[in-house]
């Protein structure tokens, strides 16, 4: 089988974990990690971090995405009846069971939320012949990997999909940093410049093989909503990583961070667009991150409880355990992570 690249992109890790890897940097995540992640639980207290999967609301905050579709299910299967409050006794006389079934169809990046390394790729010359091609980390291909709606066994990852973030566990410490209590609501991006003056204010250290949340307030106020999201007032609220900084993207990449999370739509601004490191981009977080890095991304997750919790007692690290659905194919998952502390 040929090489899938030749070239690899500038600052990338591709084929630093073999050739093949389609984990990225979860294989900074050892069992020591994750024992460090342990370790933080002092008074084994949980915090579930899932938004109901039914929130924002509607597709003003994303045109693209639509909330659940929940159906029924017949039995017998060729009859009308709704397998819900389904009555045995009709059909079996003296069957005290009353039972219920669902089909639900739900987009897998609508609400609280894993990116794989699938979700984002980038043009580029994998083969140093001149060409730009269309490829995801450690030069996986559109067409050969990534499939489009085209093809005869139909659309998915055929590589890098959700299924191994789920069997790789997604677990190991969280550190937290609470954006939403230095700024508010304001929208602020920030840079590198500012996140390490908040670091140092908080007193907050990253590691290898950390999971990097921030909280921007954003939960709550999708929350407040109840259903039915002003996504102008959200767009224009909240602290969103600055993608255009280039220090930034260089801590994201010297901090070994296995994955960024945030309560808000994308991490960064996704309104954005400008010159960044191998070219424009509009999301170039996304690309640094799930291209070149193998760096997961979690977005609109719940964290204001967590944060919270973590700031009245001093304390900025937990335990973190965020499976994605074991869902082959899937270029992202909803997930409904658990804290402890």
């Amino acid at each position: 089988m040929a090489k899938r690249w030749v070239i690899r992109p500038d600052g990338s890790n591709w084929g630093d974990w073999g050739e093949d890897d389609q984990r990225g940097r979860m294989n900074l995540v050892t069992s020591e990690c994750r024992l460090n992640g342990v370790a933080e639980i002092q008074e084994g207290l949980c915090y579930c971090l899932s938004m109901p999967l039914d929130m924002p609301g509607g597709n003003a905050v994303n045109p693209k995405r639509l909330p659940p579709a929940f159906g029924t299910v017949h039995y017998p299967p060729d009859s009308n009846s709704p397998y819900y409050n389904f009555d045995w006794n009709a059909i079996q006389e003296g069957n005290m069971d009353v039972t219920s079934d669902e089909h639900v169809t739900i987009y897998s990046q609508y609400s609280t939320q894993w990116d794989s390394l699938a979700h984002v790729g980038s043009l580029f010359d994998v083969n140093g012949d001149g060409i730009l091609e269309q490829v995801y980390y450690n030069g996986y291909r559109k067409g050969e990997h990534i499939k489009g709606p085209d093809d005869p066994e139909g659309p998915g990852a055929r590589a890098l999909g959700v299924e191994n973030m789920a069997t790789g566990g997604m677990q190991g410490r969280g550190v937290l940093v609470d954006f939403h209590a230095h700024f508010g609501d304001e929208r602020v991006a920030v840079g590198y410049d500012l996140l390490m003056e908040i670091l140092g204010k908080d007193e907050i250290r990253v590691e290898e093989g950390d999971f990097f949340l921030f909280h921007t307030g954003w939960d709550d106020m999708i929350l407040s909503m109840k259903g039915k999201p002003d996504a102008k007032r959200l767009h224009a609220s909240g602290a969103v990583l600055d993608g255009f900084d280039k220090k930034m993207l260089q801590w994201i990449t010297d901090s070994g961070v296995v994955a960024l999370i945030s309560d808000n739509m994308a991490v960064e601004a996704p309104d954005g667009y400008g010159e960044t490191q191998g070219g424009f981009s509009r999301l170039p977080i996304h690309r640094h991150c799930l291209f070149r890095l193998g760096v997961h991304l979690g977005e609109i997750w719940y964290l204001s409880e967590l944060a919270h919790a973590l700031r009245i007692r001093g304390r900025s690290r937990f335990f973190l355990t965020a499976p994605p659905l074991r869902l082959p194919g899937a270029v992202g998952s909803p997930v409904t992570p658990i804290a402890t502390i």
